[in-house]
């Protein structure tokens, strides 16, 4: 049964009746499908931790005592701690209405969504770690201290999992790279006063950040020892529809270094013509043609070159959706 909250626009909890009386239950539950009265989830779970092991996990019915603890500041002076939602979706409000007075603000948004689990997906892995970069960039300061608190424990996860996994460091370089840069001149000029916290926080933040730096640069990747069939041994056509796949020309730089046949693949002018079409307009072209010594057009000068004028185009697996209808931000 469907309950509408004080906002008649915003969407409504799922009850079940229980032996004990109603109780509210994770919306779309599959326990609701299968005509089961038991809770499989816990749609509002609000965790506390200090470190990854151990974590604490509240329901329900301690989801308010735990938001007015967050908001009086009472999680304690740890700083390793965090307080952030799980959900699949929230609500985005647009405007104050009599019924809420505030907006749904990034901090909000960030906090209540599950990045922390999106970053062991490897569909969302590129996005998550990119608008951790935009926020970096110019959106570091509009978030509150929870959501400061959970940023910086989400870039934790990332950095151990691709010093694991070994994905895509020089992505996470970049990141990095950023959030170093704002963090100097937040903490060395006038913008130390819209921190959140102690600036000895921050100067910790920032050498933490210098050492995962350290330690990314300092990444040797492991050799896999295999007696059966290899990168080198594929046929020529099926090593260029691989390179053919990357939208990255750095990528296909990196991956030419590998062999001298991979090398002769990837100076390919076709190849280059190719990602240049995929990333820039035909207008573009024309305002920075480069010519080789043949009178040809190198198409990959012209692809580094566009790409310091022009952004590029971003690809992601999979990305948050938002439904205009009922205002609804969620993980697809």
């Amino acid at each position: 049964m469907p309950f509408l909250g004080q906002d008649w626009r915003s969407p409504g909890w799922r009850w079940v009746k229980t032996e004990d009386g109603w109780k509210r239950c994770e919306p779309f539950s599959p326990a609701l499908e299968d005509g089961n009265n038991q809770m499989n989830g816990i749609s509002h779970t609000v965790i506390l931790s200090g470190d990854d092991d151990d974590e604490e996990i509240y329901g329900t019915e301690d989801c308010e005592f735990a938001a007015k603890k967050r908001k009086k500041d009472h999680l304690g002076n740890n700083t390793d701690s965090q307080c952030f939602y799980r959900e699949k979706w929230i609500y985005v409000h647009k405007e104050s209405t009599r019924e809420r007075h505030g907006y749904c603000t990034l901090g909000e948004a960030f906090n209540r969504l599950d990045f922390s689990s999106a970053i062991q997906d490897i569909r969302r892995f590129n996005y998550v770690v990119k608008l951790l970069q935009l926020i970096a960039k110019s959106q570091l300061t509009s978030l509150s201290g929870a959501a400061q608190k959970n940023y910086f424990n989400i870039l934790d996860k990332i950095v151990r999992k691709v010093m694991e996994d070994q994905y895509n460091p020089r992505l996470i370089k970049d990141l990095l790279q950023d959030l170093s840069s704002t963090l100097c001149i937040l903490i060395r000029g006038v913008g130390k006063s819209v921190l959140v916290g102690n600036i000895n926080i921050w100067i910790c933040r920032l050498e933490t950040i210098l050492l995962w730096q350290q330690q990314l640069n300092n990444l040797q990747m492991n050799k896999q020892v295999n007696n059966g069939l290899t990168l080198s041994d594929l046929p020529l056509h099926m090593l260029n529809n691989i390179l053919y796949r990357f939208s990255d020309g750095w990528d296909i730089i990196t991956l030419g270094q590998v062999t001298p046949t991979l090398y002769m693949l990837s100076e390919d002018r076709q190849l280059w013509k190719k990602l240049c079409q995929y990333h820039f307009a035909e207008k573009q072209f024309c305002r920075h043609l480069i010519l080789s010594e043949k009178g040809h057009i190198d198409w990959k000068l012209m692809y580094f070159a566009l790409q310091k004028y022009y952004p590029i185009k971003e690809q992601y697996g999979d990305t948050l959706h938002f439904c205009r209808h009922c205002s609804i931000l969620f993980w697809k």
